[in-house]
């Protein structure tokens, strides 16, 4: 299929606005997020080729899959084999590991970038992780320190940050308790998410504002939205307003959680580079080619993508 790459129309028109970065880092989250969240099993030669062209579109940094035991994310079982077989990418290629165990296994494989996964809120954490929220903690603190006398990048998702399916409504103090928790501990970076995509502009604006006044930097900070409400850009203008330069994101609007129900997809990358265009900040992400590999992916997986970019550059039924 021939798909047309916007900036040959000269659309979406680049009217940048102020306050705004003049550069988003994107982390791909696809072949992890988004491929761990499917019923059925996707062979390991189809991942491989989708981390490489998603490389070849100009993403820096791509999620490549997870250390965890097979029987939790079966999907992501083979990821022994699957790292290999990308490994000699010239991009970062974090992995998910949840304790020491799967820091063993990726640094075996010469992962440089690894990332442990937190809950704000005591339902999550032990529906994903069968242990309070203290617990979890405790578990990465040998993980996060041997990361770092590896001297390997440490990344920490945080999940319901902004809502919790069991819980409800998760106060901004709490999410800023754990944040500072998991940046004493020595992570470089953290992921604040919106796992069931119930977040709003102001809300975001909140929890960015706690975080300034509490000392954490924004540049620190990454956010990850789901759009089950429809939200996902509208909070990330609102997390960009206020200093964030790394944006989470999965290629065709791929993914969810297998242990938040109500989530739906992740935030499209394409959905997410033709706004940044429009705005004028640059994210390096050759989008034709992005639309490209999205429609390919699909098309393994026999559906059409969500993302409405993607549907609209590919001329698919919308």
């Amino acid at each position: 299929m021939s798909i047309p790459e916007a900036p040959d129309l000269g659309l979406p028109m680049a009217v940048p606005a102020e306050g705004l970065p003049a550069r988003v880092r994107i982390h791909e989250v696809g072949a992890r997020d988004g491929l761990q969240n499917e019923k059925a099993t996707v062979p390991t030669a189809v991942k491989a080729e989708f981390v490489r062209r998603l490389a070849g579109t100009g993403l820096t940094t791509i999620e490549a899959t997870s250390f965890v035991h097979p029987r939790w994310v079966p999907q992501l079982a083979d990821a022994e084999e699957l790292y290999p077989a990308v490994s000699d990418l010239p991009v970062s290629l974090p992995v998910l590991v949840p304790n020491e165990r799967g820091l063993d296994r990726a640094l075996a494989l010469g992962a440089r970038r690894v990332a442990v996964f937190a809950s704000a809120t005591e339902s999550f954490a032990k529906a994903n992780l069968n242990r309070t929220v203290d617990e979890a903690l405790a578990m990465f603190e040998p993980v996060v320190a041997r990361a770092k006398a590896e001297d390997v990048h440490v990344r920490g998702y945080l999940s319901m940050c902004f809502g919790d399916p069991w819980e409800g409504a998760v106060p901004v103090a709490r999410v800023v308790e754990v944040c500072k928790a998991l940046l004493d501990m020595g992570c470089d970076e953290l992921s604040l998410g919106d796992t069931i995509g119930v977040a709003t502009p102001g809300h975001v604006t909140a929890l960015l504002s706690a975080l300034t006044g509490a000392d954490v930097p924004m540049s620190a900070l990454g956010v990850h939205f789901h759009d089950t409400y429809g939200q996902a850009l509208s909070n990330t203008l609102a997390a960009l307003q206020q200093g964030v330069t790394t944006v989470d994101a999965s290629a065709g609007g791929l993914g969810g959680c297998p242990y938040a129900k109500s989530a739906t997809g992740n935030l499209a990358t394409e959905d997410l580079v033709w706004m940044l265009r429009g705005l004028g900040i640059d994210t390096g992400v050759d989008l034709g080619r992005l639309v490209a590999t999205s429609v390919w992916m699909a098309a393994h997986l026999g559906r059409p993508s969500p993302s409405r970019t993607v549907r609209a550059l590919s001329h698919q039924e919308q």
